[in-house]
């Protein structure tokens, strides 16, 4: 989402709109020369008290205005299909039923979640996390906190610049959403931040890491500055650091490419100034997404985070290092070209082209974000290998049409030789599925949730996976989370959903994404649903000897 703002009408619309074997790929024969670091400090810092009643406080400001914001694509050379090359592999048929559990879900933000409650925004932006005790979701605007155990709404909807209350600048004033949620498991933290771009130039990230589990606490707040628009922003959990991705635009809407950055997350834990340090990797390189640490095992001791975005049949790695006692010796190197099966971006690299049933004989197709990987790249460390899996949107050939279908890949070896494990595309009909987020849990079974649509399915929340032990490359049947009803009059979907994994046992999946029940302009709600592999299990007691640890870790 652009949060630059745009006032719509329903007739003026702001637009930008595998082999059985794995293979191993080497390494770019080639690399360019060392970029060179970007230091900044936060213009503000400090630590709140706890969070604002916002029993107080309206849900939705007065006299604002539903808004939809628009696309910025990343502009990228794509092959036709008739320059591609090689032809995209048929998807592969699903494998057999999914062996899960039967799915608990519960509504989320959206309209009509409270009485007073009304979307006033669009896309949704959905993005959510599960901690201890709660889950967290943020919809563009508003955030809110759910009791884990009950799916009792105990904080919320509240507008996102409530985290800022106090604040001052841009981040109190501001509410523009692009958020992103965390929880820093190995901390037992919360990490909360959108952006502040009404305006600018100058533009800000607005981040905030709570003091303890509990996220209506108080929280380390910051700011940071940026001269040019960081759009986009996406963030991973890593032992050295808080790192993000962003798409960044001049103020005349010039793409300049994408900005890999790292913040001291041992700073933030303490409350102290904590440094950023950036590289741009210039206009050649959009849509990165850093690597988010899933469990609690961490990578091996010095690895650097991955940065990954796809390219023509390829994805491309970084790996950046930074150095927190002499950020000028940070580190991002790359990229790396790691082949794999050929695919057509969907939808033209991301336009709107997404089917819906029509309303009284209107139609309108939604955007597809087709030309950049969807959120997250899931890191997991497994006791004799290195995974990364991730998924992005593309076009596929089913029987006389195309469709938009869910191309997914695990990545071995991220810190050697990548290897691409398996990969596959998942189009089992001629429904469009998109905007997906994937995960593994601690058996190394993938769960990958998306919305779906087509002239005859209103946009609905499905999900699919695979058991670690099933055939190599395929996915099983998939499973509606909620069917949606009527359409959206308008094309701004999604943008992103996300999908993480408990804490608590490390094998449930928690997903969160927008649907349709009913048509208009700004009609989404959302559902978050929670499912695990009958084949995953959760970790063994803590012994004697370790107990009071394990109970601390495990805090009711």
């Amino acid at each position: 989402m652009d949060a630059r703002i745009c006032v719509l009408s329903r007739a003026a619309l702001c637009v930008h709109a595998i082999a059985a074997l794995a293979v191993a790929i080497p390494a770019a024969a080639q690399q360019p020369a060392p970029l060179a670091p970007r230091t900044a400090q936060p213009e503000r810092y400090d630590v709140s008290g706890r969070l604002p009643d916002v029993s107080q406080l309206p849900p939705i400001e007065a006299g604002v205005v539903p808004q939809a914001h628009p696309v910025k694509p990343i502009p990228r050379p794509q092959p036709g299909r008739e320059e591609a090359g090689r032809v995209p592999r048929p998807p592969a048929a699903p494998s057999g039923p999914l062996k899960v559990s039967p799915v608990t879900d519960f509504g989320g933000i959206g309209d009509r979640i409270t009485p007073s409650y009304h979307v006033v925004a669009a896309p949704s932006d959905t993005t959510g996390a599960v901690g201890d005790t709660q889950y967290v979701q943020w919809v563009n605007d508003h955030f809110a906190i759910f009791n884990k155990q009950t799916n009792a709404l105990v904080y919320g909807p509240a507008a996102g610049k409530v985290l800022w209350q106090g604040f001052g600048g841009r981040c109190e004033q501001n509410n523009d959403g692009d958020p992103i949620v965390q929880y820093d498991r190995l901390a037992r933290r919360w990490l909360m931040t959108q952006f502040a771009v009404r305006g600018g130039p100058p533009y800000y990230q607005c981040v905030a890491v709570s003091r303890t589990s509990d996220a209506t606490g108080a929280y380390a707040r910051y700011s940071y500055r940026f001269d040019d628009f960081n759009d986009y922003p996406k963030f991973g959990v890593w032992p050295d650091g808080y790192y993000a991705a962003f798409n960044m635009f001049s103020p005349t809407d010039r793409f300049l490419g994408a900005k890999a950055c790292a913040f001291d997350r041992a700073k933030m834990l303490q409350g102290k100034k904590a440094q950023m340090v950036c590289f741009d990797t210039g206009s050649n390189f959009g849509g990165l997404l850093p690597s988010d640490l899933d469990g609690t095992t961490p990578p091996p001791a010095g690895s650097a985070n991955y940065f990954l975005n796809f390219g023509q049949n390829s994805l491309n790695l970084w790996k950046f290092t930074p150095n927190w006692s002499n950020p000028s010796r940070s580190r991002l190197v790359g990229p790396t070209s790691i082949a794999v099966d050929p695919f057509v971006p969907a939808c033209n690299a991301g336009d709107p082209c997404i089917a819906q049933p029509s309303d009284g004989g209107q139609r309108q197709e939604l955007d597809s974000l087709g030309d950049r990987l969807m959120y997250r790249l899931a890191y997991r460390k497994f006791p004799d290998h290195e995974s990364l899996v991730v998924n992005h949107s593309v076009d596929v050939q089913v029987g006389s049409g195309n469709v938009v279908g869910v191309r997914w890949y695990e990545l071995r070896n991220p810190g050697g030789t990548p290897v691409v494990q398996q990969q596959g595309t998942f189009a089992p009909d001629a429904a469009a599925r998109w905007i997906g987020s994937a995960a593994m849990d601690r058996a190394g079974n993938m769960l990958i949730g998306y919305s779906v649509s087509s002239p005859t399915i209103s946009p609905s929340i499905r999900f699919t996976g695979r058991e670690a032990g099933d055939p190599a490359n395929t996915l099983a049947s998939e499973q509606t989370l909620v069917a949606g009803r009527g359409m959206q009059t308008i094309n701004r979907w999604g943008d992103y959903a996300t999908l993480s994994v408990d804490p608590a046992d490390d094998c449930t999946f928690w997903f969160t994404t927008e649907y349709m029940d009913g048509s208009g302009d700004f009609k989404w709600l959302t559902r978050i649903g929670h499912v695990k592999f009958n084949s995953c299990s959760a970790p063994a007691a803590p012994s004697a000897s370790n107990g009071a640890r394990g109970q601390s870790r495990r805090h009711p």
